[in-house]
């Protein structure tokens, strides 16, 4: 924050979609034109803006969510998951004759995911006020219109801005320009049009993730790398969402960017050894002592 503005409220603001995860689980993923049979099926709480506000809770953070759900039975229970997790939800819609989002995601005994993704209320995400925080977190399952208008008032207010750019899109230059840090995969980097011309547009860094690999860190300084904590995975349903909405807490709470990545990587590996994405993802205390710290 900027030296002369006021304390802010939250820790934490995302502005992002809530969903509702379709789960079904299979030995391999179908390729195009192909039916598998499935052995399992569930329906978790989800969306990025959702698993993102959760992780940042779960690591410690005041959290407040900019995000919509329908009128239905969907909505109403994504509404408990944020008020089980302590976050605010004073600035999530309800819209009355609209549904809730959903995302269908197939998953593999691997581990590996495939997800399609129906915005639902998501679409009508808007932003009036920002709710003042230290750092500011968004992706692009809700309007870019309210990803911007957020940016541009935390950036006003002196708030850090991390942008995950996924679902993968290209995006506008002004957007970019007021993106603090940038946490595409390396796909999403690429779109983007590579590391160097993200720092050139203004991002202070990028952190490009890597998956069992790990993620490297780009800023003035250079490259570095963070490397990954082996796990077994059951599921990787969430956990770049995971990573974001941790790395975000830690920033906030004062952490710098290395630190708060290191951490960030434990809790998304820690997360991809148990199955759903709200459901996995670890608390502050989970992370620590696995760890060993």
């Amino acid at each position: 924050m900027n030296g002369d503005s006021p304390v802010p409220t939250f820790d934490v603001c995302v502005v992002g979609s809530s969903n509702l995860d379709l789960v079904a689980t299979a030995a391999e993923l179908p390729g195009p034109g192909e039916t598998v049979l499935g052995h399992d099926y569930a329906e978790h709480p989800g969306g990025k803006g959702l698993n993102q506000a959760v992780a940042a809770a779960r690591s410690g953070a005041r959290t407040v969510f900019v995000s919509a759900v329908g009128d239905d039975a969907a909505g109403m229970r994504l509404l408990d998951v944020m008020r089980d997790d302590a976050i605010d939800r004073a600035e999530v819609s309800v819209r009355a004759g609209v549904p809730t989002g959903r995302a269908l995601i197939g998953v593999s005994d691997r581990g590996e995911n495939s997800i399609i993704v129906v915005p639902g209320a998501n679409a009508t995400v808007t932003v009036a006020t920002l709710p003042p925080a230290r750092v500011v977190l968004a992706q692009l399952e809700v309007p870019l219109d309210a990803v911007a208008t957020a940016f541009a008032q935390a950036r006003a207010a002196g708030a850090t801005t991390v942008l995950n750019p996924a679902p993968a899109r290209s995006l506008p230059a002004s957007l970019l320009a007021t993106c603090d840090v940038v946490v595409p995969n390396e796909h999403e980097v690429e779109l983007l049009g590579g590391v160097d011309a993200l720092l050139a547009l203004g991002a202070r860094a990028v952190v490009v993730t890597q998956g069992s690999r790990g993620a490297t860190l780009y800023d003035s300084t250079g490259a570095t790398h963070v490397p990954p904590v082996p796990v077994e995975p059951v599921d990787t349903t969430g956990a770049g969402d995971t990573f974001c909405g941790s790395l975000c807490a830690r920033l906030a709470a004062g952490d710098d960017l290395p630190a708060a990545l290191g951490y960030a990587a434990a809790a998304a590996a820690l997360g991809t050894t148990r199955a759903g994405a709200v459901p996995s993802i670890p608390t502050a205390a989970e992370v620590r002592a696995f760890v060993g710290g």
